[in-house]
Parts: structure tokens; C-alpha cells; sequence
């Protein structure tokens, strides 16, 4: 007998929104989150223009230690263990660093990169042979699981705790593993999310990949335009997104809130065959982690109402739609409504899952979709293959039963959850 699984809270630190309640009036009014960074140009960057989350000085405080931000660079731990402090008490929990240890609750965070800024500082400070003057956090602030360190210690979980990286797919993936963990009866709980850094040094090799776009630099809301024809590349963002999974009978225990079920979901690799790349997808590989998530989640593709997309604003968008046609077996005014965050945010990269995650739940709780601004032109092929009324430009209110939420990473790696609303 498996464990059914729910999501009992929800935290986010979001180029357009920090915390729930701003991100929430965010996604719902399409406010971007794309501002003009003039360090960027001093760089020599051709793309200028970014999502990066304003969090104060004072806010920092709020989560952190004095001790702890002495010497503190790393962006992608600021995020992270905000969101996370912030779904945890979302969830009806307290943050007690004298609380006893919990066994039961485990914690799968992800990052792509982390503490870039600190790297940077330190081997500067190693090649000028000042190693000594590193400092006692350099190491906690630049390895991978820094940010689950950080968590685990101000949270006091006993159960697993890991980092996973996987891209640009890492968020969702975290959110499966930590919902197989609950599904299998190994947690009654599990802290899930993934952030990324905002870093030039982060942004640079995209770049000079030239897959972000240069052509918006003078009006940065209007950058990042996914599913349009006039798309030119992503606008890089960064942020964190965090979620509490929790076994179905503990949340009904505790009398949780519960913002929605996770149905199931599948992981896989395209294996770089069949036209997939380190950069572009197996397009056979995508179709079949759509339709496996479907299956493990015990349900028909005719049921989806809406899908949360990966859609990046770059030139696979299009094969994105095509691989939902595939997949689901529907076209045209025949396919649910489809949407995708990154025309608010961007691409924050590792964090992007996490982050368009909460957005998903957020709109199966309060049953509405939220718009996708900057695609007034929709992609002739796009429009070959699915009715224009299905890509929302503005906050539309409906009936949500079930979401599907893909991520799609460097790699070509793939990942899709399927959300349902909780009765």
C-alpha cells in the first residue's frame, strides 16, 4: 500500500515576487521580474538584461545569522534557504534551533552552481597566498550541498538529506525524489526546491552560447517572449522554490492546509540519440517522460486541464508544443491550456523547476492561469499545431483538476510531475 502525497506549503524567492503572497499577485497580474543590469554591459555581455530577486539587507537578517552572513556571497543559499524556511513555516511548522532532531522529515534541495562570487573571491585570495584569510564558511558557501547544509541545520531534519543537479530539470526532479521517498513510506515528510545564483559568472557561458537575447536591451520586460515568433533567446533570472511534501495521513493528522496532490511523475535521459544534444532534445525521449508520468500517476492524458511548460522562448519552443501534441494525442482546440513562467521570470536555470512548481500549485489551489505576457505573436508552427486560445494572455479563471509540469535540461535530461487538486 503506497502513500498518497500531498503539498502542505510553499516557499518562493522569485525575480518578480519574493515571498508567497507577492509572488502570488505576481504571476496573477503578469508582472515581469526582467530588469536592466548595467554591470552586465560593463562586462561586455551582449544579453543585459535579467531576473534577479530584490531581497534587503534587513530580509537576509530574517534567515540568517550575523555569524553566517559574515564574509556570505553565495546567492544560490540566500535563495534557497529562504524559500525553504519559508515553506516550512508555511506548512504550519516552527524554525527552533534547539528543537529536537526529526527523523521523519528529510530535505532533497538542488542547485546548479553555488557561491560563484566566494569562488571567485577565494581563488583570488589563493593565488595572491592569503589561503589563511579564506575564512570559515568558504567551503559551506561553495560546495553543491551548501544549501541543504544550511537547511538541514537551521531545520534539524534527520532523515535523508541530499542535493541533486540536474540542470535546468532540477527542480522537478528534487520534487519526484522527495515524493518517491514519501510514496514509499522511507519520510512522512520531505522539503523539496532547487535555486541558482545570480551570477554574471553564472549567465557568462550562456552568453557567449549566444542563446540568450540581445535584442531587448532597452526594454527588458518585454524580453523574454516564450512561444513567440518573436523570440530571439532566454533571459537568464535566479531565485529559489521550495515545497513541503507531506504523506497524505500526517497532513490530515496535523489538520494541515493542503494546496494540492502530486499524482506521479517520471524522470529520464534522451541519451544524446535520435537529435538529442548536450544543448537540444531527444524529442522520442520528451514524449515518452510525458506519457510514463501520466501512467504512474494513474490517469488518462484527456484528464489534463492545464500544462505548466518548460518553454524557454529559444528556437525548440515550437518542438516543445509538438512533443505535447505527441504525447497527449491532442491538437488544436482539443489541447488543455499551457502556459509557461519564464515570460515573467525568465530562466532561472536550477531553479526554474522549483519555482514554476509553486506557480503550478499556486494555480490549482486558487483554480485560475496565469498569463503569458509578450506572446501576442504566436509561433506560426506553433499555431499549426494548437488553437491560439489555448496559450492565455491573461489571467483566466478555470476549473483546474489536473496540471502537468515538465522540465526539459541541458543534457537532455527530462522530468514531469502531475499535480491534482485535493478534495
Amino acid at each position: 500500500m503506497k502513500n498518497r502525497v500531498v503539498i502542505t506549503g510553499l516557499g518562493v524567492v522569485a525575480p518578480n515576487g519574493v515571498g508567497l503572497q507577492a509572488f502570488t499577485n505576481a504571476i496573477k497580474s503578469g508582472k515581469s521580474g526582467i530588469t536592466y543590469h548595467q554591470n552586465l554591459k560593463d562586462k561586455g555581455f551582449s544579453c543585459c538584461i535579467g531576473g534577479i530577486p530584490e531581497v534587503s539587507e534587513e530580509k537576509k537578517q530574517e534567515y540568517l545569522t550575523p555569524l553566517q552572513l559574515r564574509g556570505f556571497k553565495s546567492t544560490s543559499i540566500l535563495y534557497g534557504v529562504t524559500a525553504g524556511i519559508d515553506a516550512w513555516k508555511d506548512a504550519g511548522f516552527t524554525v527552533d534551533e534547539n528543537s529536537p532532531l526529526d527523523y521523519d522529515t528529510g530535505l532533497i534541495f538542488g542547485t546548479g552552481t553555488s557561491g560563484i562570487e566566494k569562488f571567485r573571491e577565494a581563488i583570488y585570495k589563493i593565488d595572491d597566498q592569503n589561503v589563511r584569510r579564506l575564512g570559515s564558511t568558504s567551503v559551506l558557501q561553495t560546495m553543491a550541498s551548501g544549501v541543504t547544509a544550511y537547511l538541514s541545520g537551521i531545520l534539524g531534519f534527520g532523515n535523508q538529506v541530499t542535493t541533486n543537479s540536474s540542470a535546468c530539470t532540477t527542480g522537478t526532479e528534487a520534487l519526484l525524489m522527495g515524493f518517491e521517498r514519501i510514496k514509499n513510506g522511507k519520510a512522512k515528510r520531505m522539503l523539496v526546491g532547487s535555486s541558482s545564483d545570480s551570477s554574471l559568472y553564472t549567465w557568462g557561458g550562456f552568453d557567449a552560447m549566444r542563446v540568450m537575447t540581445y535584442k531587448h536591451n532597452e526594454s527588458p520586460e518585454k524580453g523574454s517572449r516564450p512561444m513567440s515568433t518573436t523570440a530571439s533567446g532566454f533571459v537568464p533570472g535566479s531565485g529559489g522554490g521550495a515545497l513541503v511534501l507531506e504523506s497524505l495521513e500526517s497532513a490530515l493528522a496535523r489538520k494541515a492546509t493542503i494546496y494540492a496532490e502530486v499524482l506521479g511523475g517520471n524522470i529520464n535521459a534522451g541519451g544524446q540519440r535520435k537529435g538529442g544534444t548536450l544543448t537540444a532534445p531527444n524529442a522520442e525521449a520528451v514524449q515518452k517522460c510525458i506519457t510514463n508520468a501520466i501512467a504512474d500517476a494513474k490517469i488518462t492524458a484527456k484528464e489534463i486541464d492545464v500544462i505548466n511548460g518548460h518553454l524557454t522562448a529559444t528556437s525548440k519552443d515550437a518542438l516543445e508544443i509538438e512533443n505535447w501534441t505527441k504525447a497527449l494525442g491532442r491538437n488544436g482546440v482539443d489541447f488543455p491550456l499551457i502556459n509557461s513562467l519564464k515570460s515573467q521570470v525568465g530562466h532561472c536555470l536550477a531553479a526554474a523547476g522549483a519555482i514554476e512548481s509553486v506557480a503550478a500549485v499556486i494555480q490549482i489551489k486558487e483554480q485560475f492561469v496565469f498569463p503569458n505576457i509578450n506572446c501576442d505573436d504566436v509561433h506560426p508552427e506553433i499555431l499549426a499545431l494548437i488553437d491560439k486560445n489555448k496559450i492565455p494572455r491573461k489571467k483566466t479563471d478555470t476549473n483546474i483538476t489536473i496540471l502537468a509540469k515538465a522540465s526539459f535540461g541541458f543534457g537532455d535530461v527530462n522530468a514531469c510531475v502531475i499535480f491534482k487538486k485535493y478534495n
